[in-house]
């Protein structure tokens, strides 16, 4: 696994098996998790979604503690998948980092906990799958407007994103932190050292 630029965020291209009946790879082991970002990985729920192309899904976010720490690929098509640093008091905060993830190298991309997350379909049928940390919870889901000018993010400018009302709508970055909505890198970094403290 590779460190990004954005601490807190991984990106691992496994080696994939090939022959004539098709392909194999491993797409997560715990151990290379561990000993490559030095944090464990709780499962507690597993997600799929399927999109049309140029589908545009984020930016998303869980409250912190416990947020939602992030296991992603994408199992057929392509997408533009993007982290966002979102903690305020972070010396990376507002900056992001885009990674394409596809069927062919089967990359993946880890996203601690307090990092936005969001992707945009690049073909038809892209299905990303994702491992999260913690349970999707609505009373701890937050989102910030992936078009948000502020933060630039370089969506492919031969899509048309489409959004859901929710994301068309969500604040900018500037005003979920006016709002007080944002985790701070402090908290983040605290609850990562001790997980077991934060509430189930």
């Amino acid at each position: 696994m590779r460190a990004l630029g954005i601490e807190g965020a991984w990106v691992d291209t496994p080696r994939v098996f090939t022959d004539d009946r098709g392909r194999f790879h491993e797409w997560f082991k715990a151990e290379t998790f561990h000993s490559s970002t030095g944090q464990g990985f709780g499962l507690r729920q597993a997600n799929c979604s399927s999109s049309v192309r140029g589908t545009l899904r984020g930016i998303h976010y869980a409250a912190v503690p416990p947020g939602q720490a992030k296991y992603v690929t994408c199992v057929s098509g392509a997408v533009l998948d993007v982290v966002v640093d979102i903690r305020t008091g972070s010396p990376g905060f507002g900056t992001w980092e885009a990674v394409r993830l596809d069927d062919t190298t089967h990359r993946c991309l880890y996203l601690s906990e307090g990092l936005g997350h969001a992707f945009m379909a690049l073909e038809d049928n892209s299905t990303v799958v994702y491992l999260c940390s913690q349970p999707y919870a609505p009373q701890r889901e937050y989102g910030i407007n992936p078009l948000d000018p502020a933060l630039a993010i370089a969506w492919p400018d031969h899509l048309v994103p489409l959004l859901s009302d929710k994301d068309a709508v969500a604040p900018t970055l500037a005003e979920a932190e006016r709002q007080g909505l944002l985790p701070s890198y402090e908290e983040c970094g605290a609850y990562r050292s001790n997980p077991a403290s934060a509430p189930v």
